[in-house]
């Protein structure tokens, strides 16, 4: 379980197809506070650590993370976010994040207002996941509040402080995001639909 709020950014070293497989090398400062077969979230995908060296650390993501995420378009120097999963009874800054992918979105628009950014998401709605107004949305890994919420898309704000530290910063239109969205929203619309 994760929180959504990014701790530190991650840069991508290397990159290795194995077996059907992604291994995934990771330069960050959390290397040395990590163990092998603990879980980190990378924009929003929890992998386990399998390999560490002082100042890398490497996870291994399969077809089905490949698949869903934007895990398989990161390339050398890619920055992703990262969040080591939570202790129990560290507060809980953000909501509660699984670190599953539902599905990834395009970034449909960027614009700065008033020293904040707004961010515009359109995302495939067949696929059933939605969201609402005021409620809790994990954009590559940081958990944030849903504006502008509509059928296939929706806004968030991001203060400078998120914008400058995360890879916020470097979101272009077109870029694609993973989203998780709200786990008890997701419990809620399966029992009101009688599965």
């Amino acid at each position: 379980m994760f929180t959504g709020i990014i701790e530190a950014i991650g840069e991508i070293s290397n990159l290795s197809p194995k077996d059907g497989n992604l291994d995934i090398q990771v330069k960050s400062e959390l290397s040395s506070h990590l163990k092998i077969d603990q879980s980190v979230s990378h924009n929003g995908v929890c992998l386990t650590v399998v390999d560490l060296s002082p100042e890398t650390y490497t996870v291994t993501a399969v077809q089905e993370t490949l698949d869903k995420s934007n895990i398989g378009r990161l390339t050398f120097g890619s920055q992703v976010n990262l969040e080591r999963a939570m202790r129990l009874g560290d507060r809980l800054d953000g909501h509660i994040v699984q670190g599953h992918v539902d599905q990834t979105a395009v970034c449909s628009e960027i614009k700065e207002v008033n020293g904040s950014w707004y961010f515009g998401f359109e995302y495939d709605a067949s696929l059933g996941n939605l969201t609402i107004e005021k409620g809790s949305i994990t954009v590559n890994g940081v958990s944030l509040t849903v504006v502008d919420a509509k059928k296939n898309s929706f806004g968030v704000a991001i203060i400078p402080y998120t914008y400058h530290h995360t890879n916020f910063n470097l979101l272009k239109k077109g870029d694609l995001v993973n989203l998780e969205f709200d786990v008890i929203g997701k419990y809620v619309k399966r029992l009101m639909s009688g599965y």
